[in-house]
């Protein structure tokens, strides 16, 4: 299974509830592991891996690694030691002994027969159909990984039955011993001398021949991979940079076309060429498609028959609010300035999501996904566990599948004491809504450079309003700068430059370092250009821009 080459679809570390139910699983799964083993193999505090993968064939596994040394993984909801934990174990499992020779055919992908077996003295053991065993060479208990890197697991399989009965040893071992004996003079007519090993001198002895192995086909193609691969980064970087400063969502649905040639190809930096053709994905239609199963950042869609579109872009994955894009140039910067004169310093706009909290409440309605209360999810997040729960309790409603029918977890959960004996199923939007109504509201902000804060309730916008002053003179306010990354001394400069009035810093009252910048006039519109043409500040984020003076007034 891993001998091949796999794709890693996610490496995240492992949860104190998924945790004890791993330590769960594996007692229940290998009852002779004792007390003190099974905290040696999976300990409470140290870090612990769920990395999920999928096999040259599509397998899709969970692999559980400690210290980046894989101790089990899970493969159609059956756990599996590897071959690490049967060095440090072994007699984890049944074991069967081979032959240097019968391991190469293993190697291959051929099964352990009955004449390949080495009996010893007291005997075979007993197994039935589907128990898991391990493979060991003679004079080696610790080399037994018949079709892989020994850092990864396959050196144990799976028990087949004779004739429909178990399998028994007493009536196989002059069969076993005549095919020892066979096997010790192909041994010695061959002149193979097998050297014993055990721990870090068998894992190295492993990877050495699988890497012989391949090594002649690595170096064939690896001057094709390395374009391919430079190739397919390039076309990830210019995709990242496109949706985070070209595509707008009053843009969507976007076709596909259109989005390369306006939006991919402008953000290809200076002296590289984008050529879909030079990389693996060969065509904008499979790249796309990786983009959205393997990266989940796009949806594609064909609206019309054999024209697709981007249909819907998730602004808040974590790989595209990350993703930091290169300047190359201070050419804008430049002409900002001569433009206004507010150049200096660079200001990057912090990226801001809005999350929720599991309240006390909702905490049964999330009990099946692990969450408990005070955990933060996205929204996201929050339709696919309501979502899953929905359909893991059959709530569907049959005779319309816009309608979830209400039982009782989500009628405690979601339901005013009015409504319980009157509302008996809800649509699917009334039910997202509710559940992310039920929650508590929090944020996270990200600047640019620095880590991801979090904080309850609502991220204040910035917020901008005019005031009297005297006779018939009016001034505009702007408040909250600082919330944002923003210099209250910088907007203002650049403000009075632009609209060639004076501004000044006001303290806030009650609040010893926030001030509000001042300027003269009902400029809320020059405002409002400022902060989100140059500064990009989400308009959303801003309060009070409807109050501009109508066009022709003053």
């Amino acid at each position: 299974m891993f001998a091949r080459q796999f794709r890693v679809k996610s490496n995240t570390a492992i949860k104190g509830s998924d945790r004890r139910k791993l330590k769960a699983d594996v007692s229940a799964a290998f009852p002779s592991l004792t007390a003190d083993e099974l905290c040696e193999l999976i300990p409470n505090k140290e870090e612990l891996n769920v990395v999920k993968i999928y096999a040259h064939k599509g397998d899709a596994v969970t692999l559980y690694v400690l210290h980046k040394n894989p101790l089990f993984f899970e493969l159609e909801k059956r756990l599996y030691p590897t071959v690490y934990v049967l060095w440090r174990h072994p007699a984890l499992l049944p074991t069967f002994r081979t032959w240097p020779p019968v391991l190469e055919k293993l190697i291959g992908g051929a099964d352990l027969m009955l004449p390949g077996v080495v009996a010893p003295s007291g005997g075979l053991p007993n197994v039935k159909r589907g128990d898991c065993c391990s493979v060991t060479l003679v004079n080696n208990r610790a080399f037994g990984d018949k079709s892989g890197p020994p850092s990864f697991p396959d050196a144990e399989g799976e028990g087949q039955e004779a004739n429909g009965e178990d399998y028994e040893v007493d009536d196989t071992q002059e069969e076993a011993e005549r095919c020892e004996e066979e096997e010790e003079e192909q041994l010695s007519s061959e002149k193979v001398k097998d050297q014993p090993c055990c721990g870090s001198e068998a894992l190295s002895l492993a990877v050495q021949e699988e890497q012989r192995a391949d090594e002649e086909e690595e170096a064939d193609q690896e001057d094709q991979k390395m374009p391919q691969e430079t190739m397919d980064a390039l076309l990830l970087q210019c995709f990242l940079h496109a949706l985070k400063r070209k595509v707008k969502k009053s843009e969507l649905p976007l076709l596909t076309s259109t989005f390369l040639r306006n939006h991919m190809f402008s953000c290809c930096p200076s002296g590289k060429q984008l050529d879909i053709k030079k990389s693996s994905y060969k065509k904008l239609s499979k790249f796309l498609q990786a983009m959205q199963k393997q990266h989940n950042l796009i949806r594609v869609k064909e609206l019309t028959k054999g024209v697709e579109s981007i249909v819907e872009v998730d602004w808040n994955n974590k790989e595209l609010r990350y993703f930091k894009v290169v300047e190359e140039t201070n050419g804008d910067a430049a002409a900002a300035a001569q433009d206004g004169g507010e150049a200096e310093p660079p200001y990057h706009p912090p990226e801001i999501t809005t999350l929720y909290s599991v309240s006390a409440r909702l905490e049964p309605l999330f009990l099946d996904a692990n969450k408990r209360k005070g955990t933060i999810l996205q929204p996201a997040e929050v339709r696919h566990i309501v979502t899953e729960y929905v359909k893991k309790n059959e709530l569907v409603d049959e005779n319309n599948k816009n309608y979830v029918t209400v039982d009782p977890t989500l009628c405690d959960c979601l339901l005013e004491k009015s409504e319980y004996q009157e509302v008996q199923s809800l649509k699917w939007d009334d039910l997202f809504g509710r559940a992310l109504g039920k929650m508590a509201e929090c944020y996270e902000v990200v600047f640019p450079g620095h880590a991801p804060v979090r904080k309850k309730g609502h991220m204040e916008p910035i917020d901008v309003s005019v005031a009297s002053r005297g006779s018939n003179k009016k001034v505009t306010l702007i408040k909250n700068l600082d919330a944002y990354g923003l210099d209250p001394a910088a907007v203002g400069a650049a403000l009075q430059r632009r609209v060639q009035a004076s501004s000044v810093l006001q303290p806030v009252p009650g609040s010893k370092d926030k001030v509000v910048v001042q300027i003269q006039g009902n400029q809320i519109h020059q405002v409002g250009r400022l902060l989100t043409d140059y500064y990009q500040i989400p308009r959303k984020y801003i309060q009070g821009l409807d109050k501009a003076p109508k066009s022709g007034k003053k």
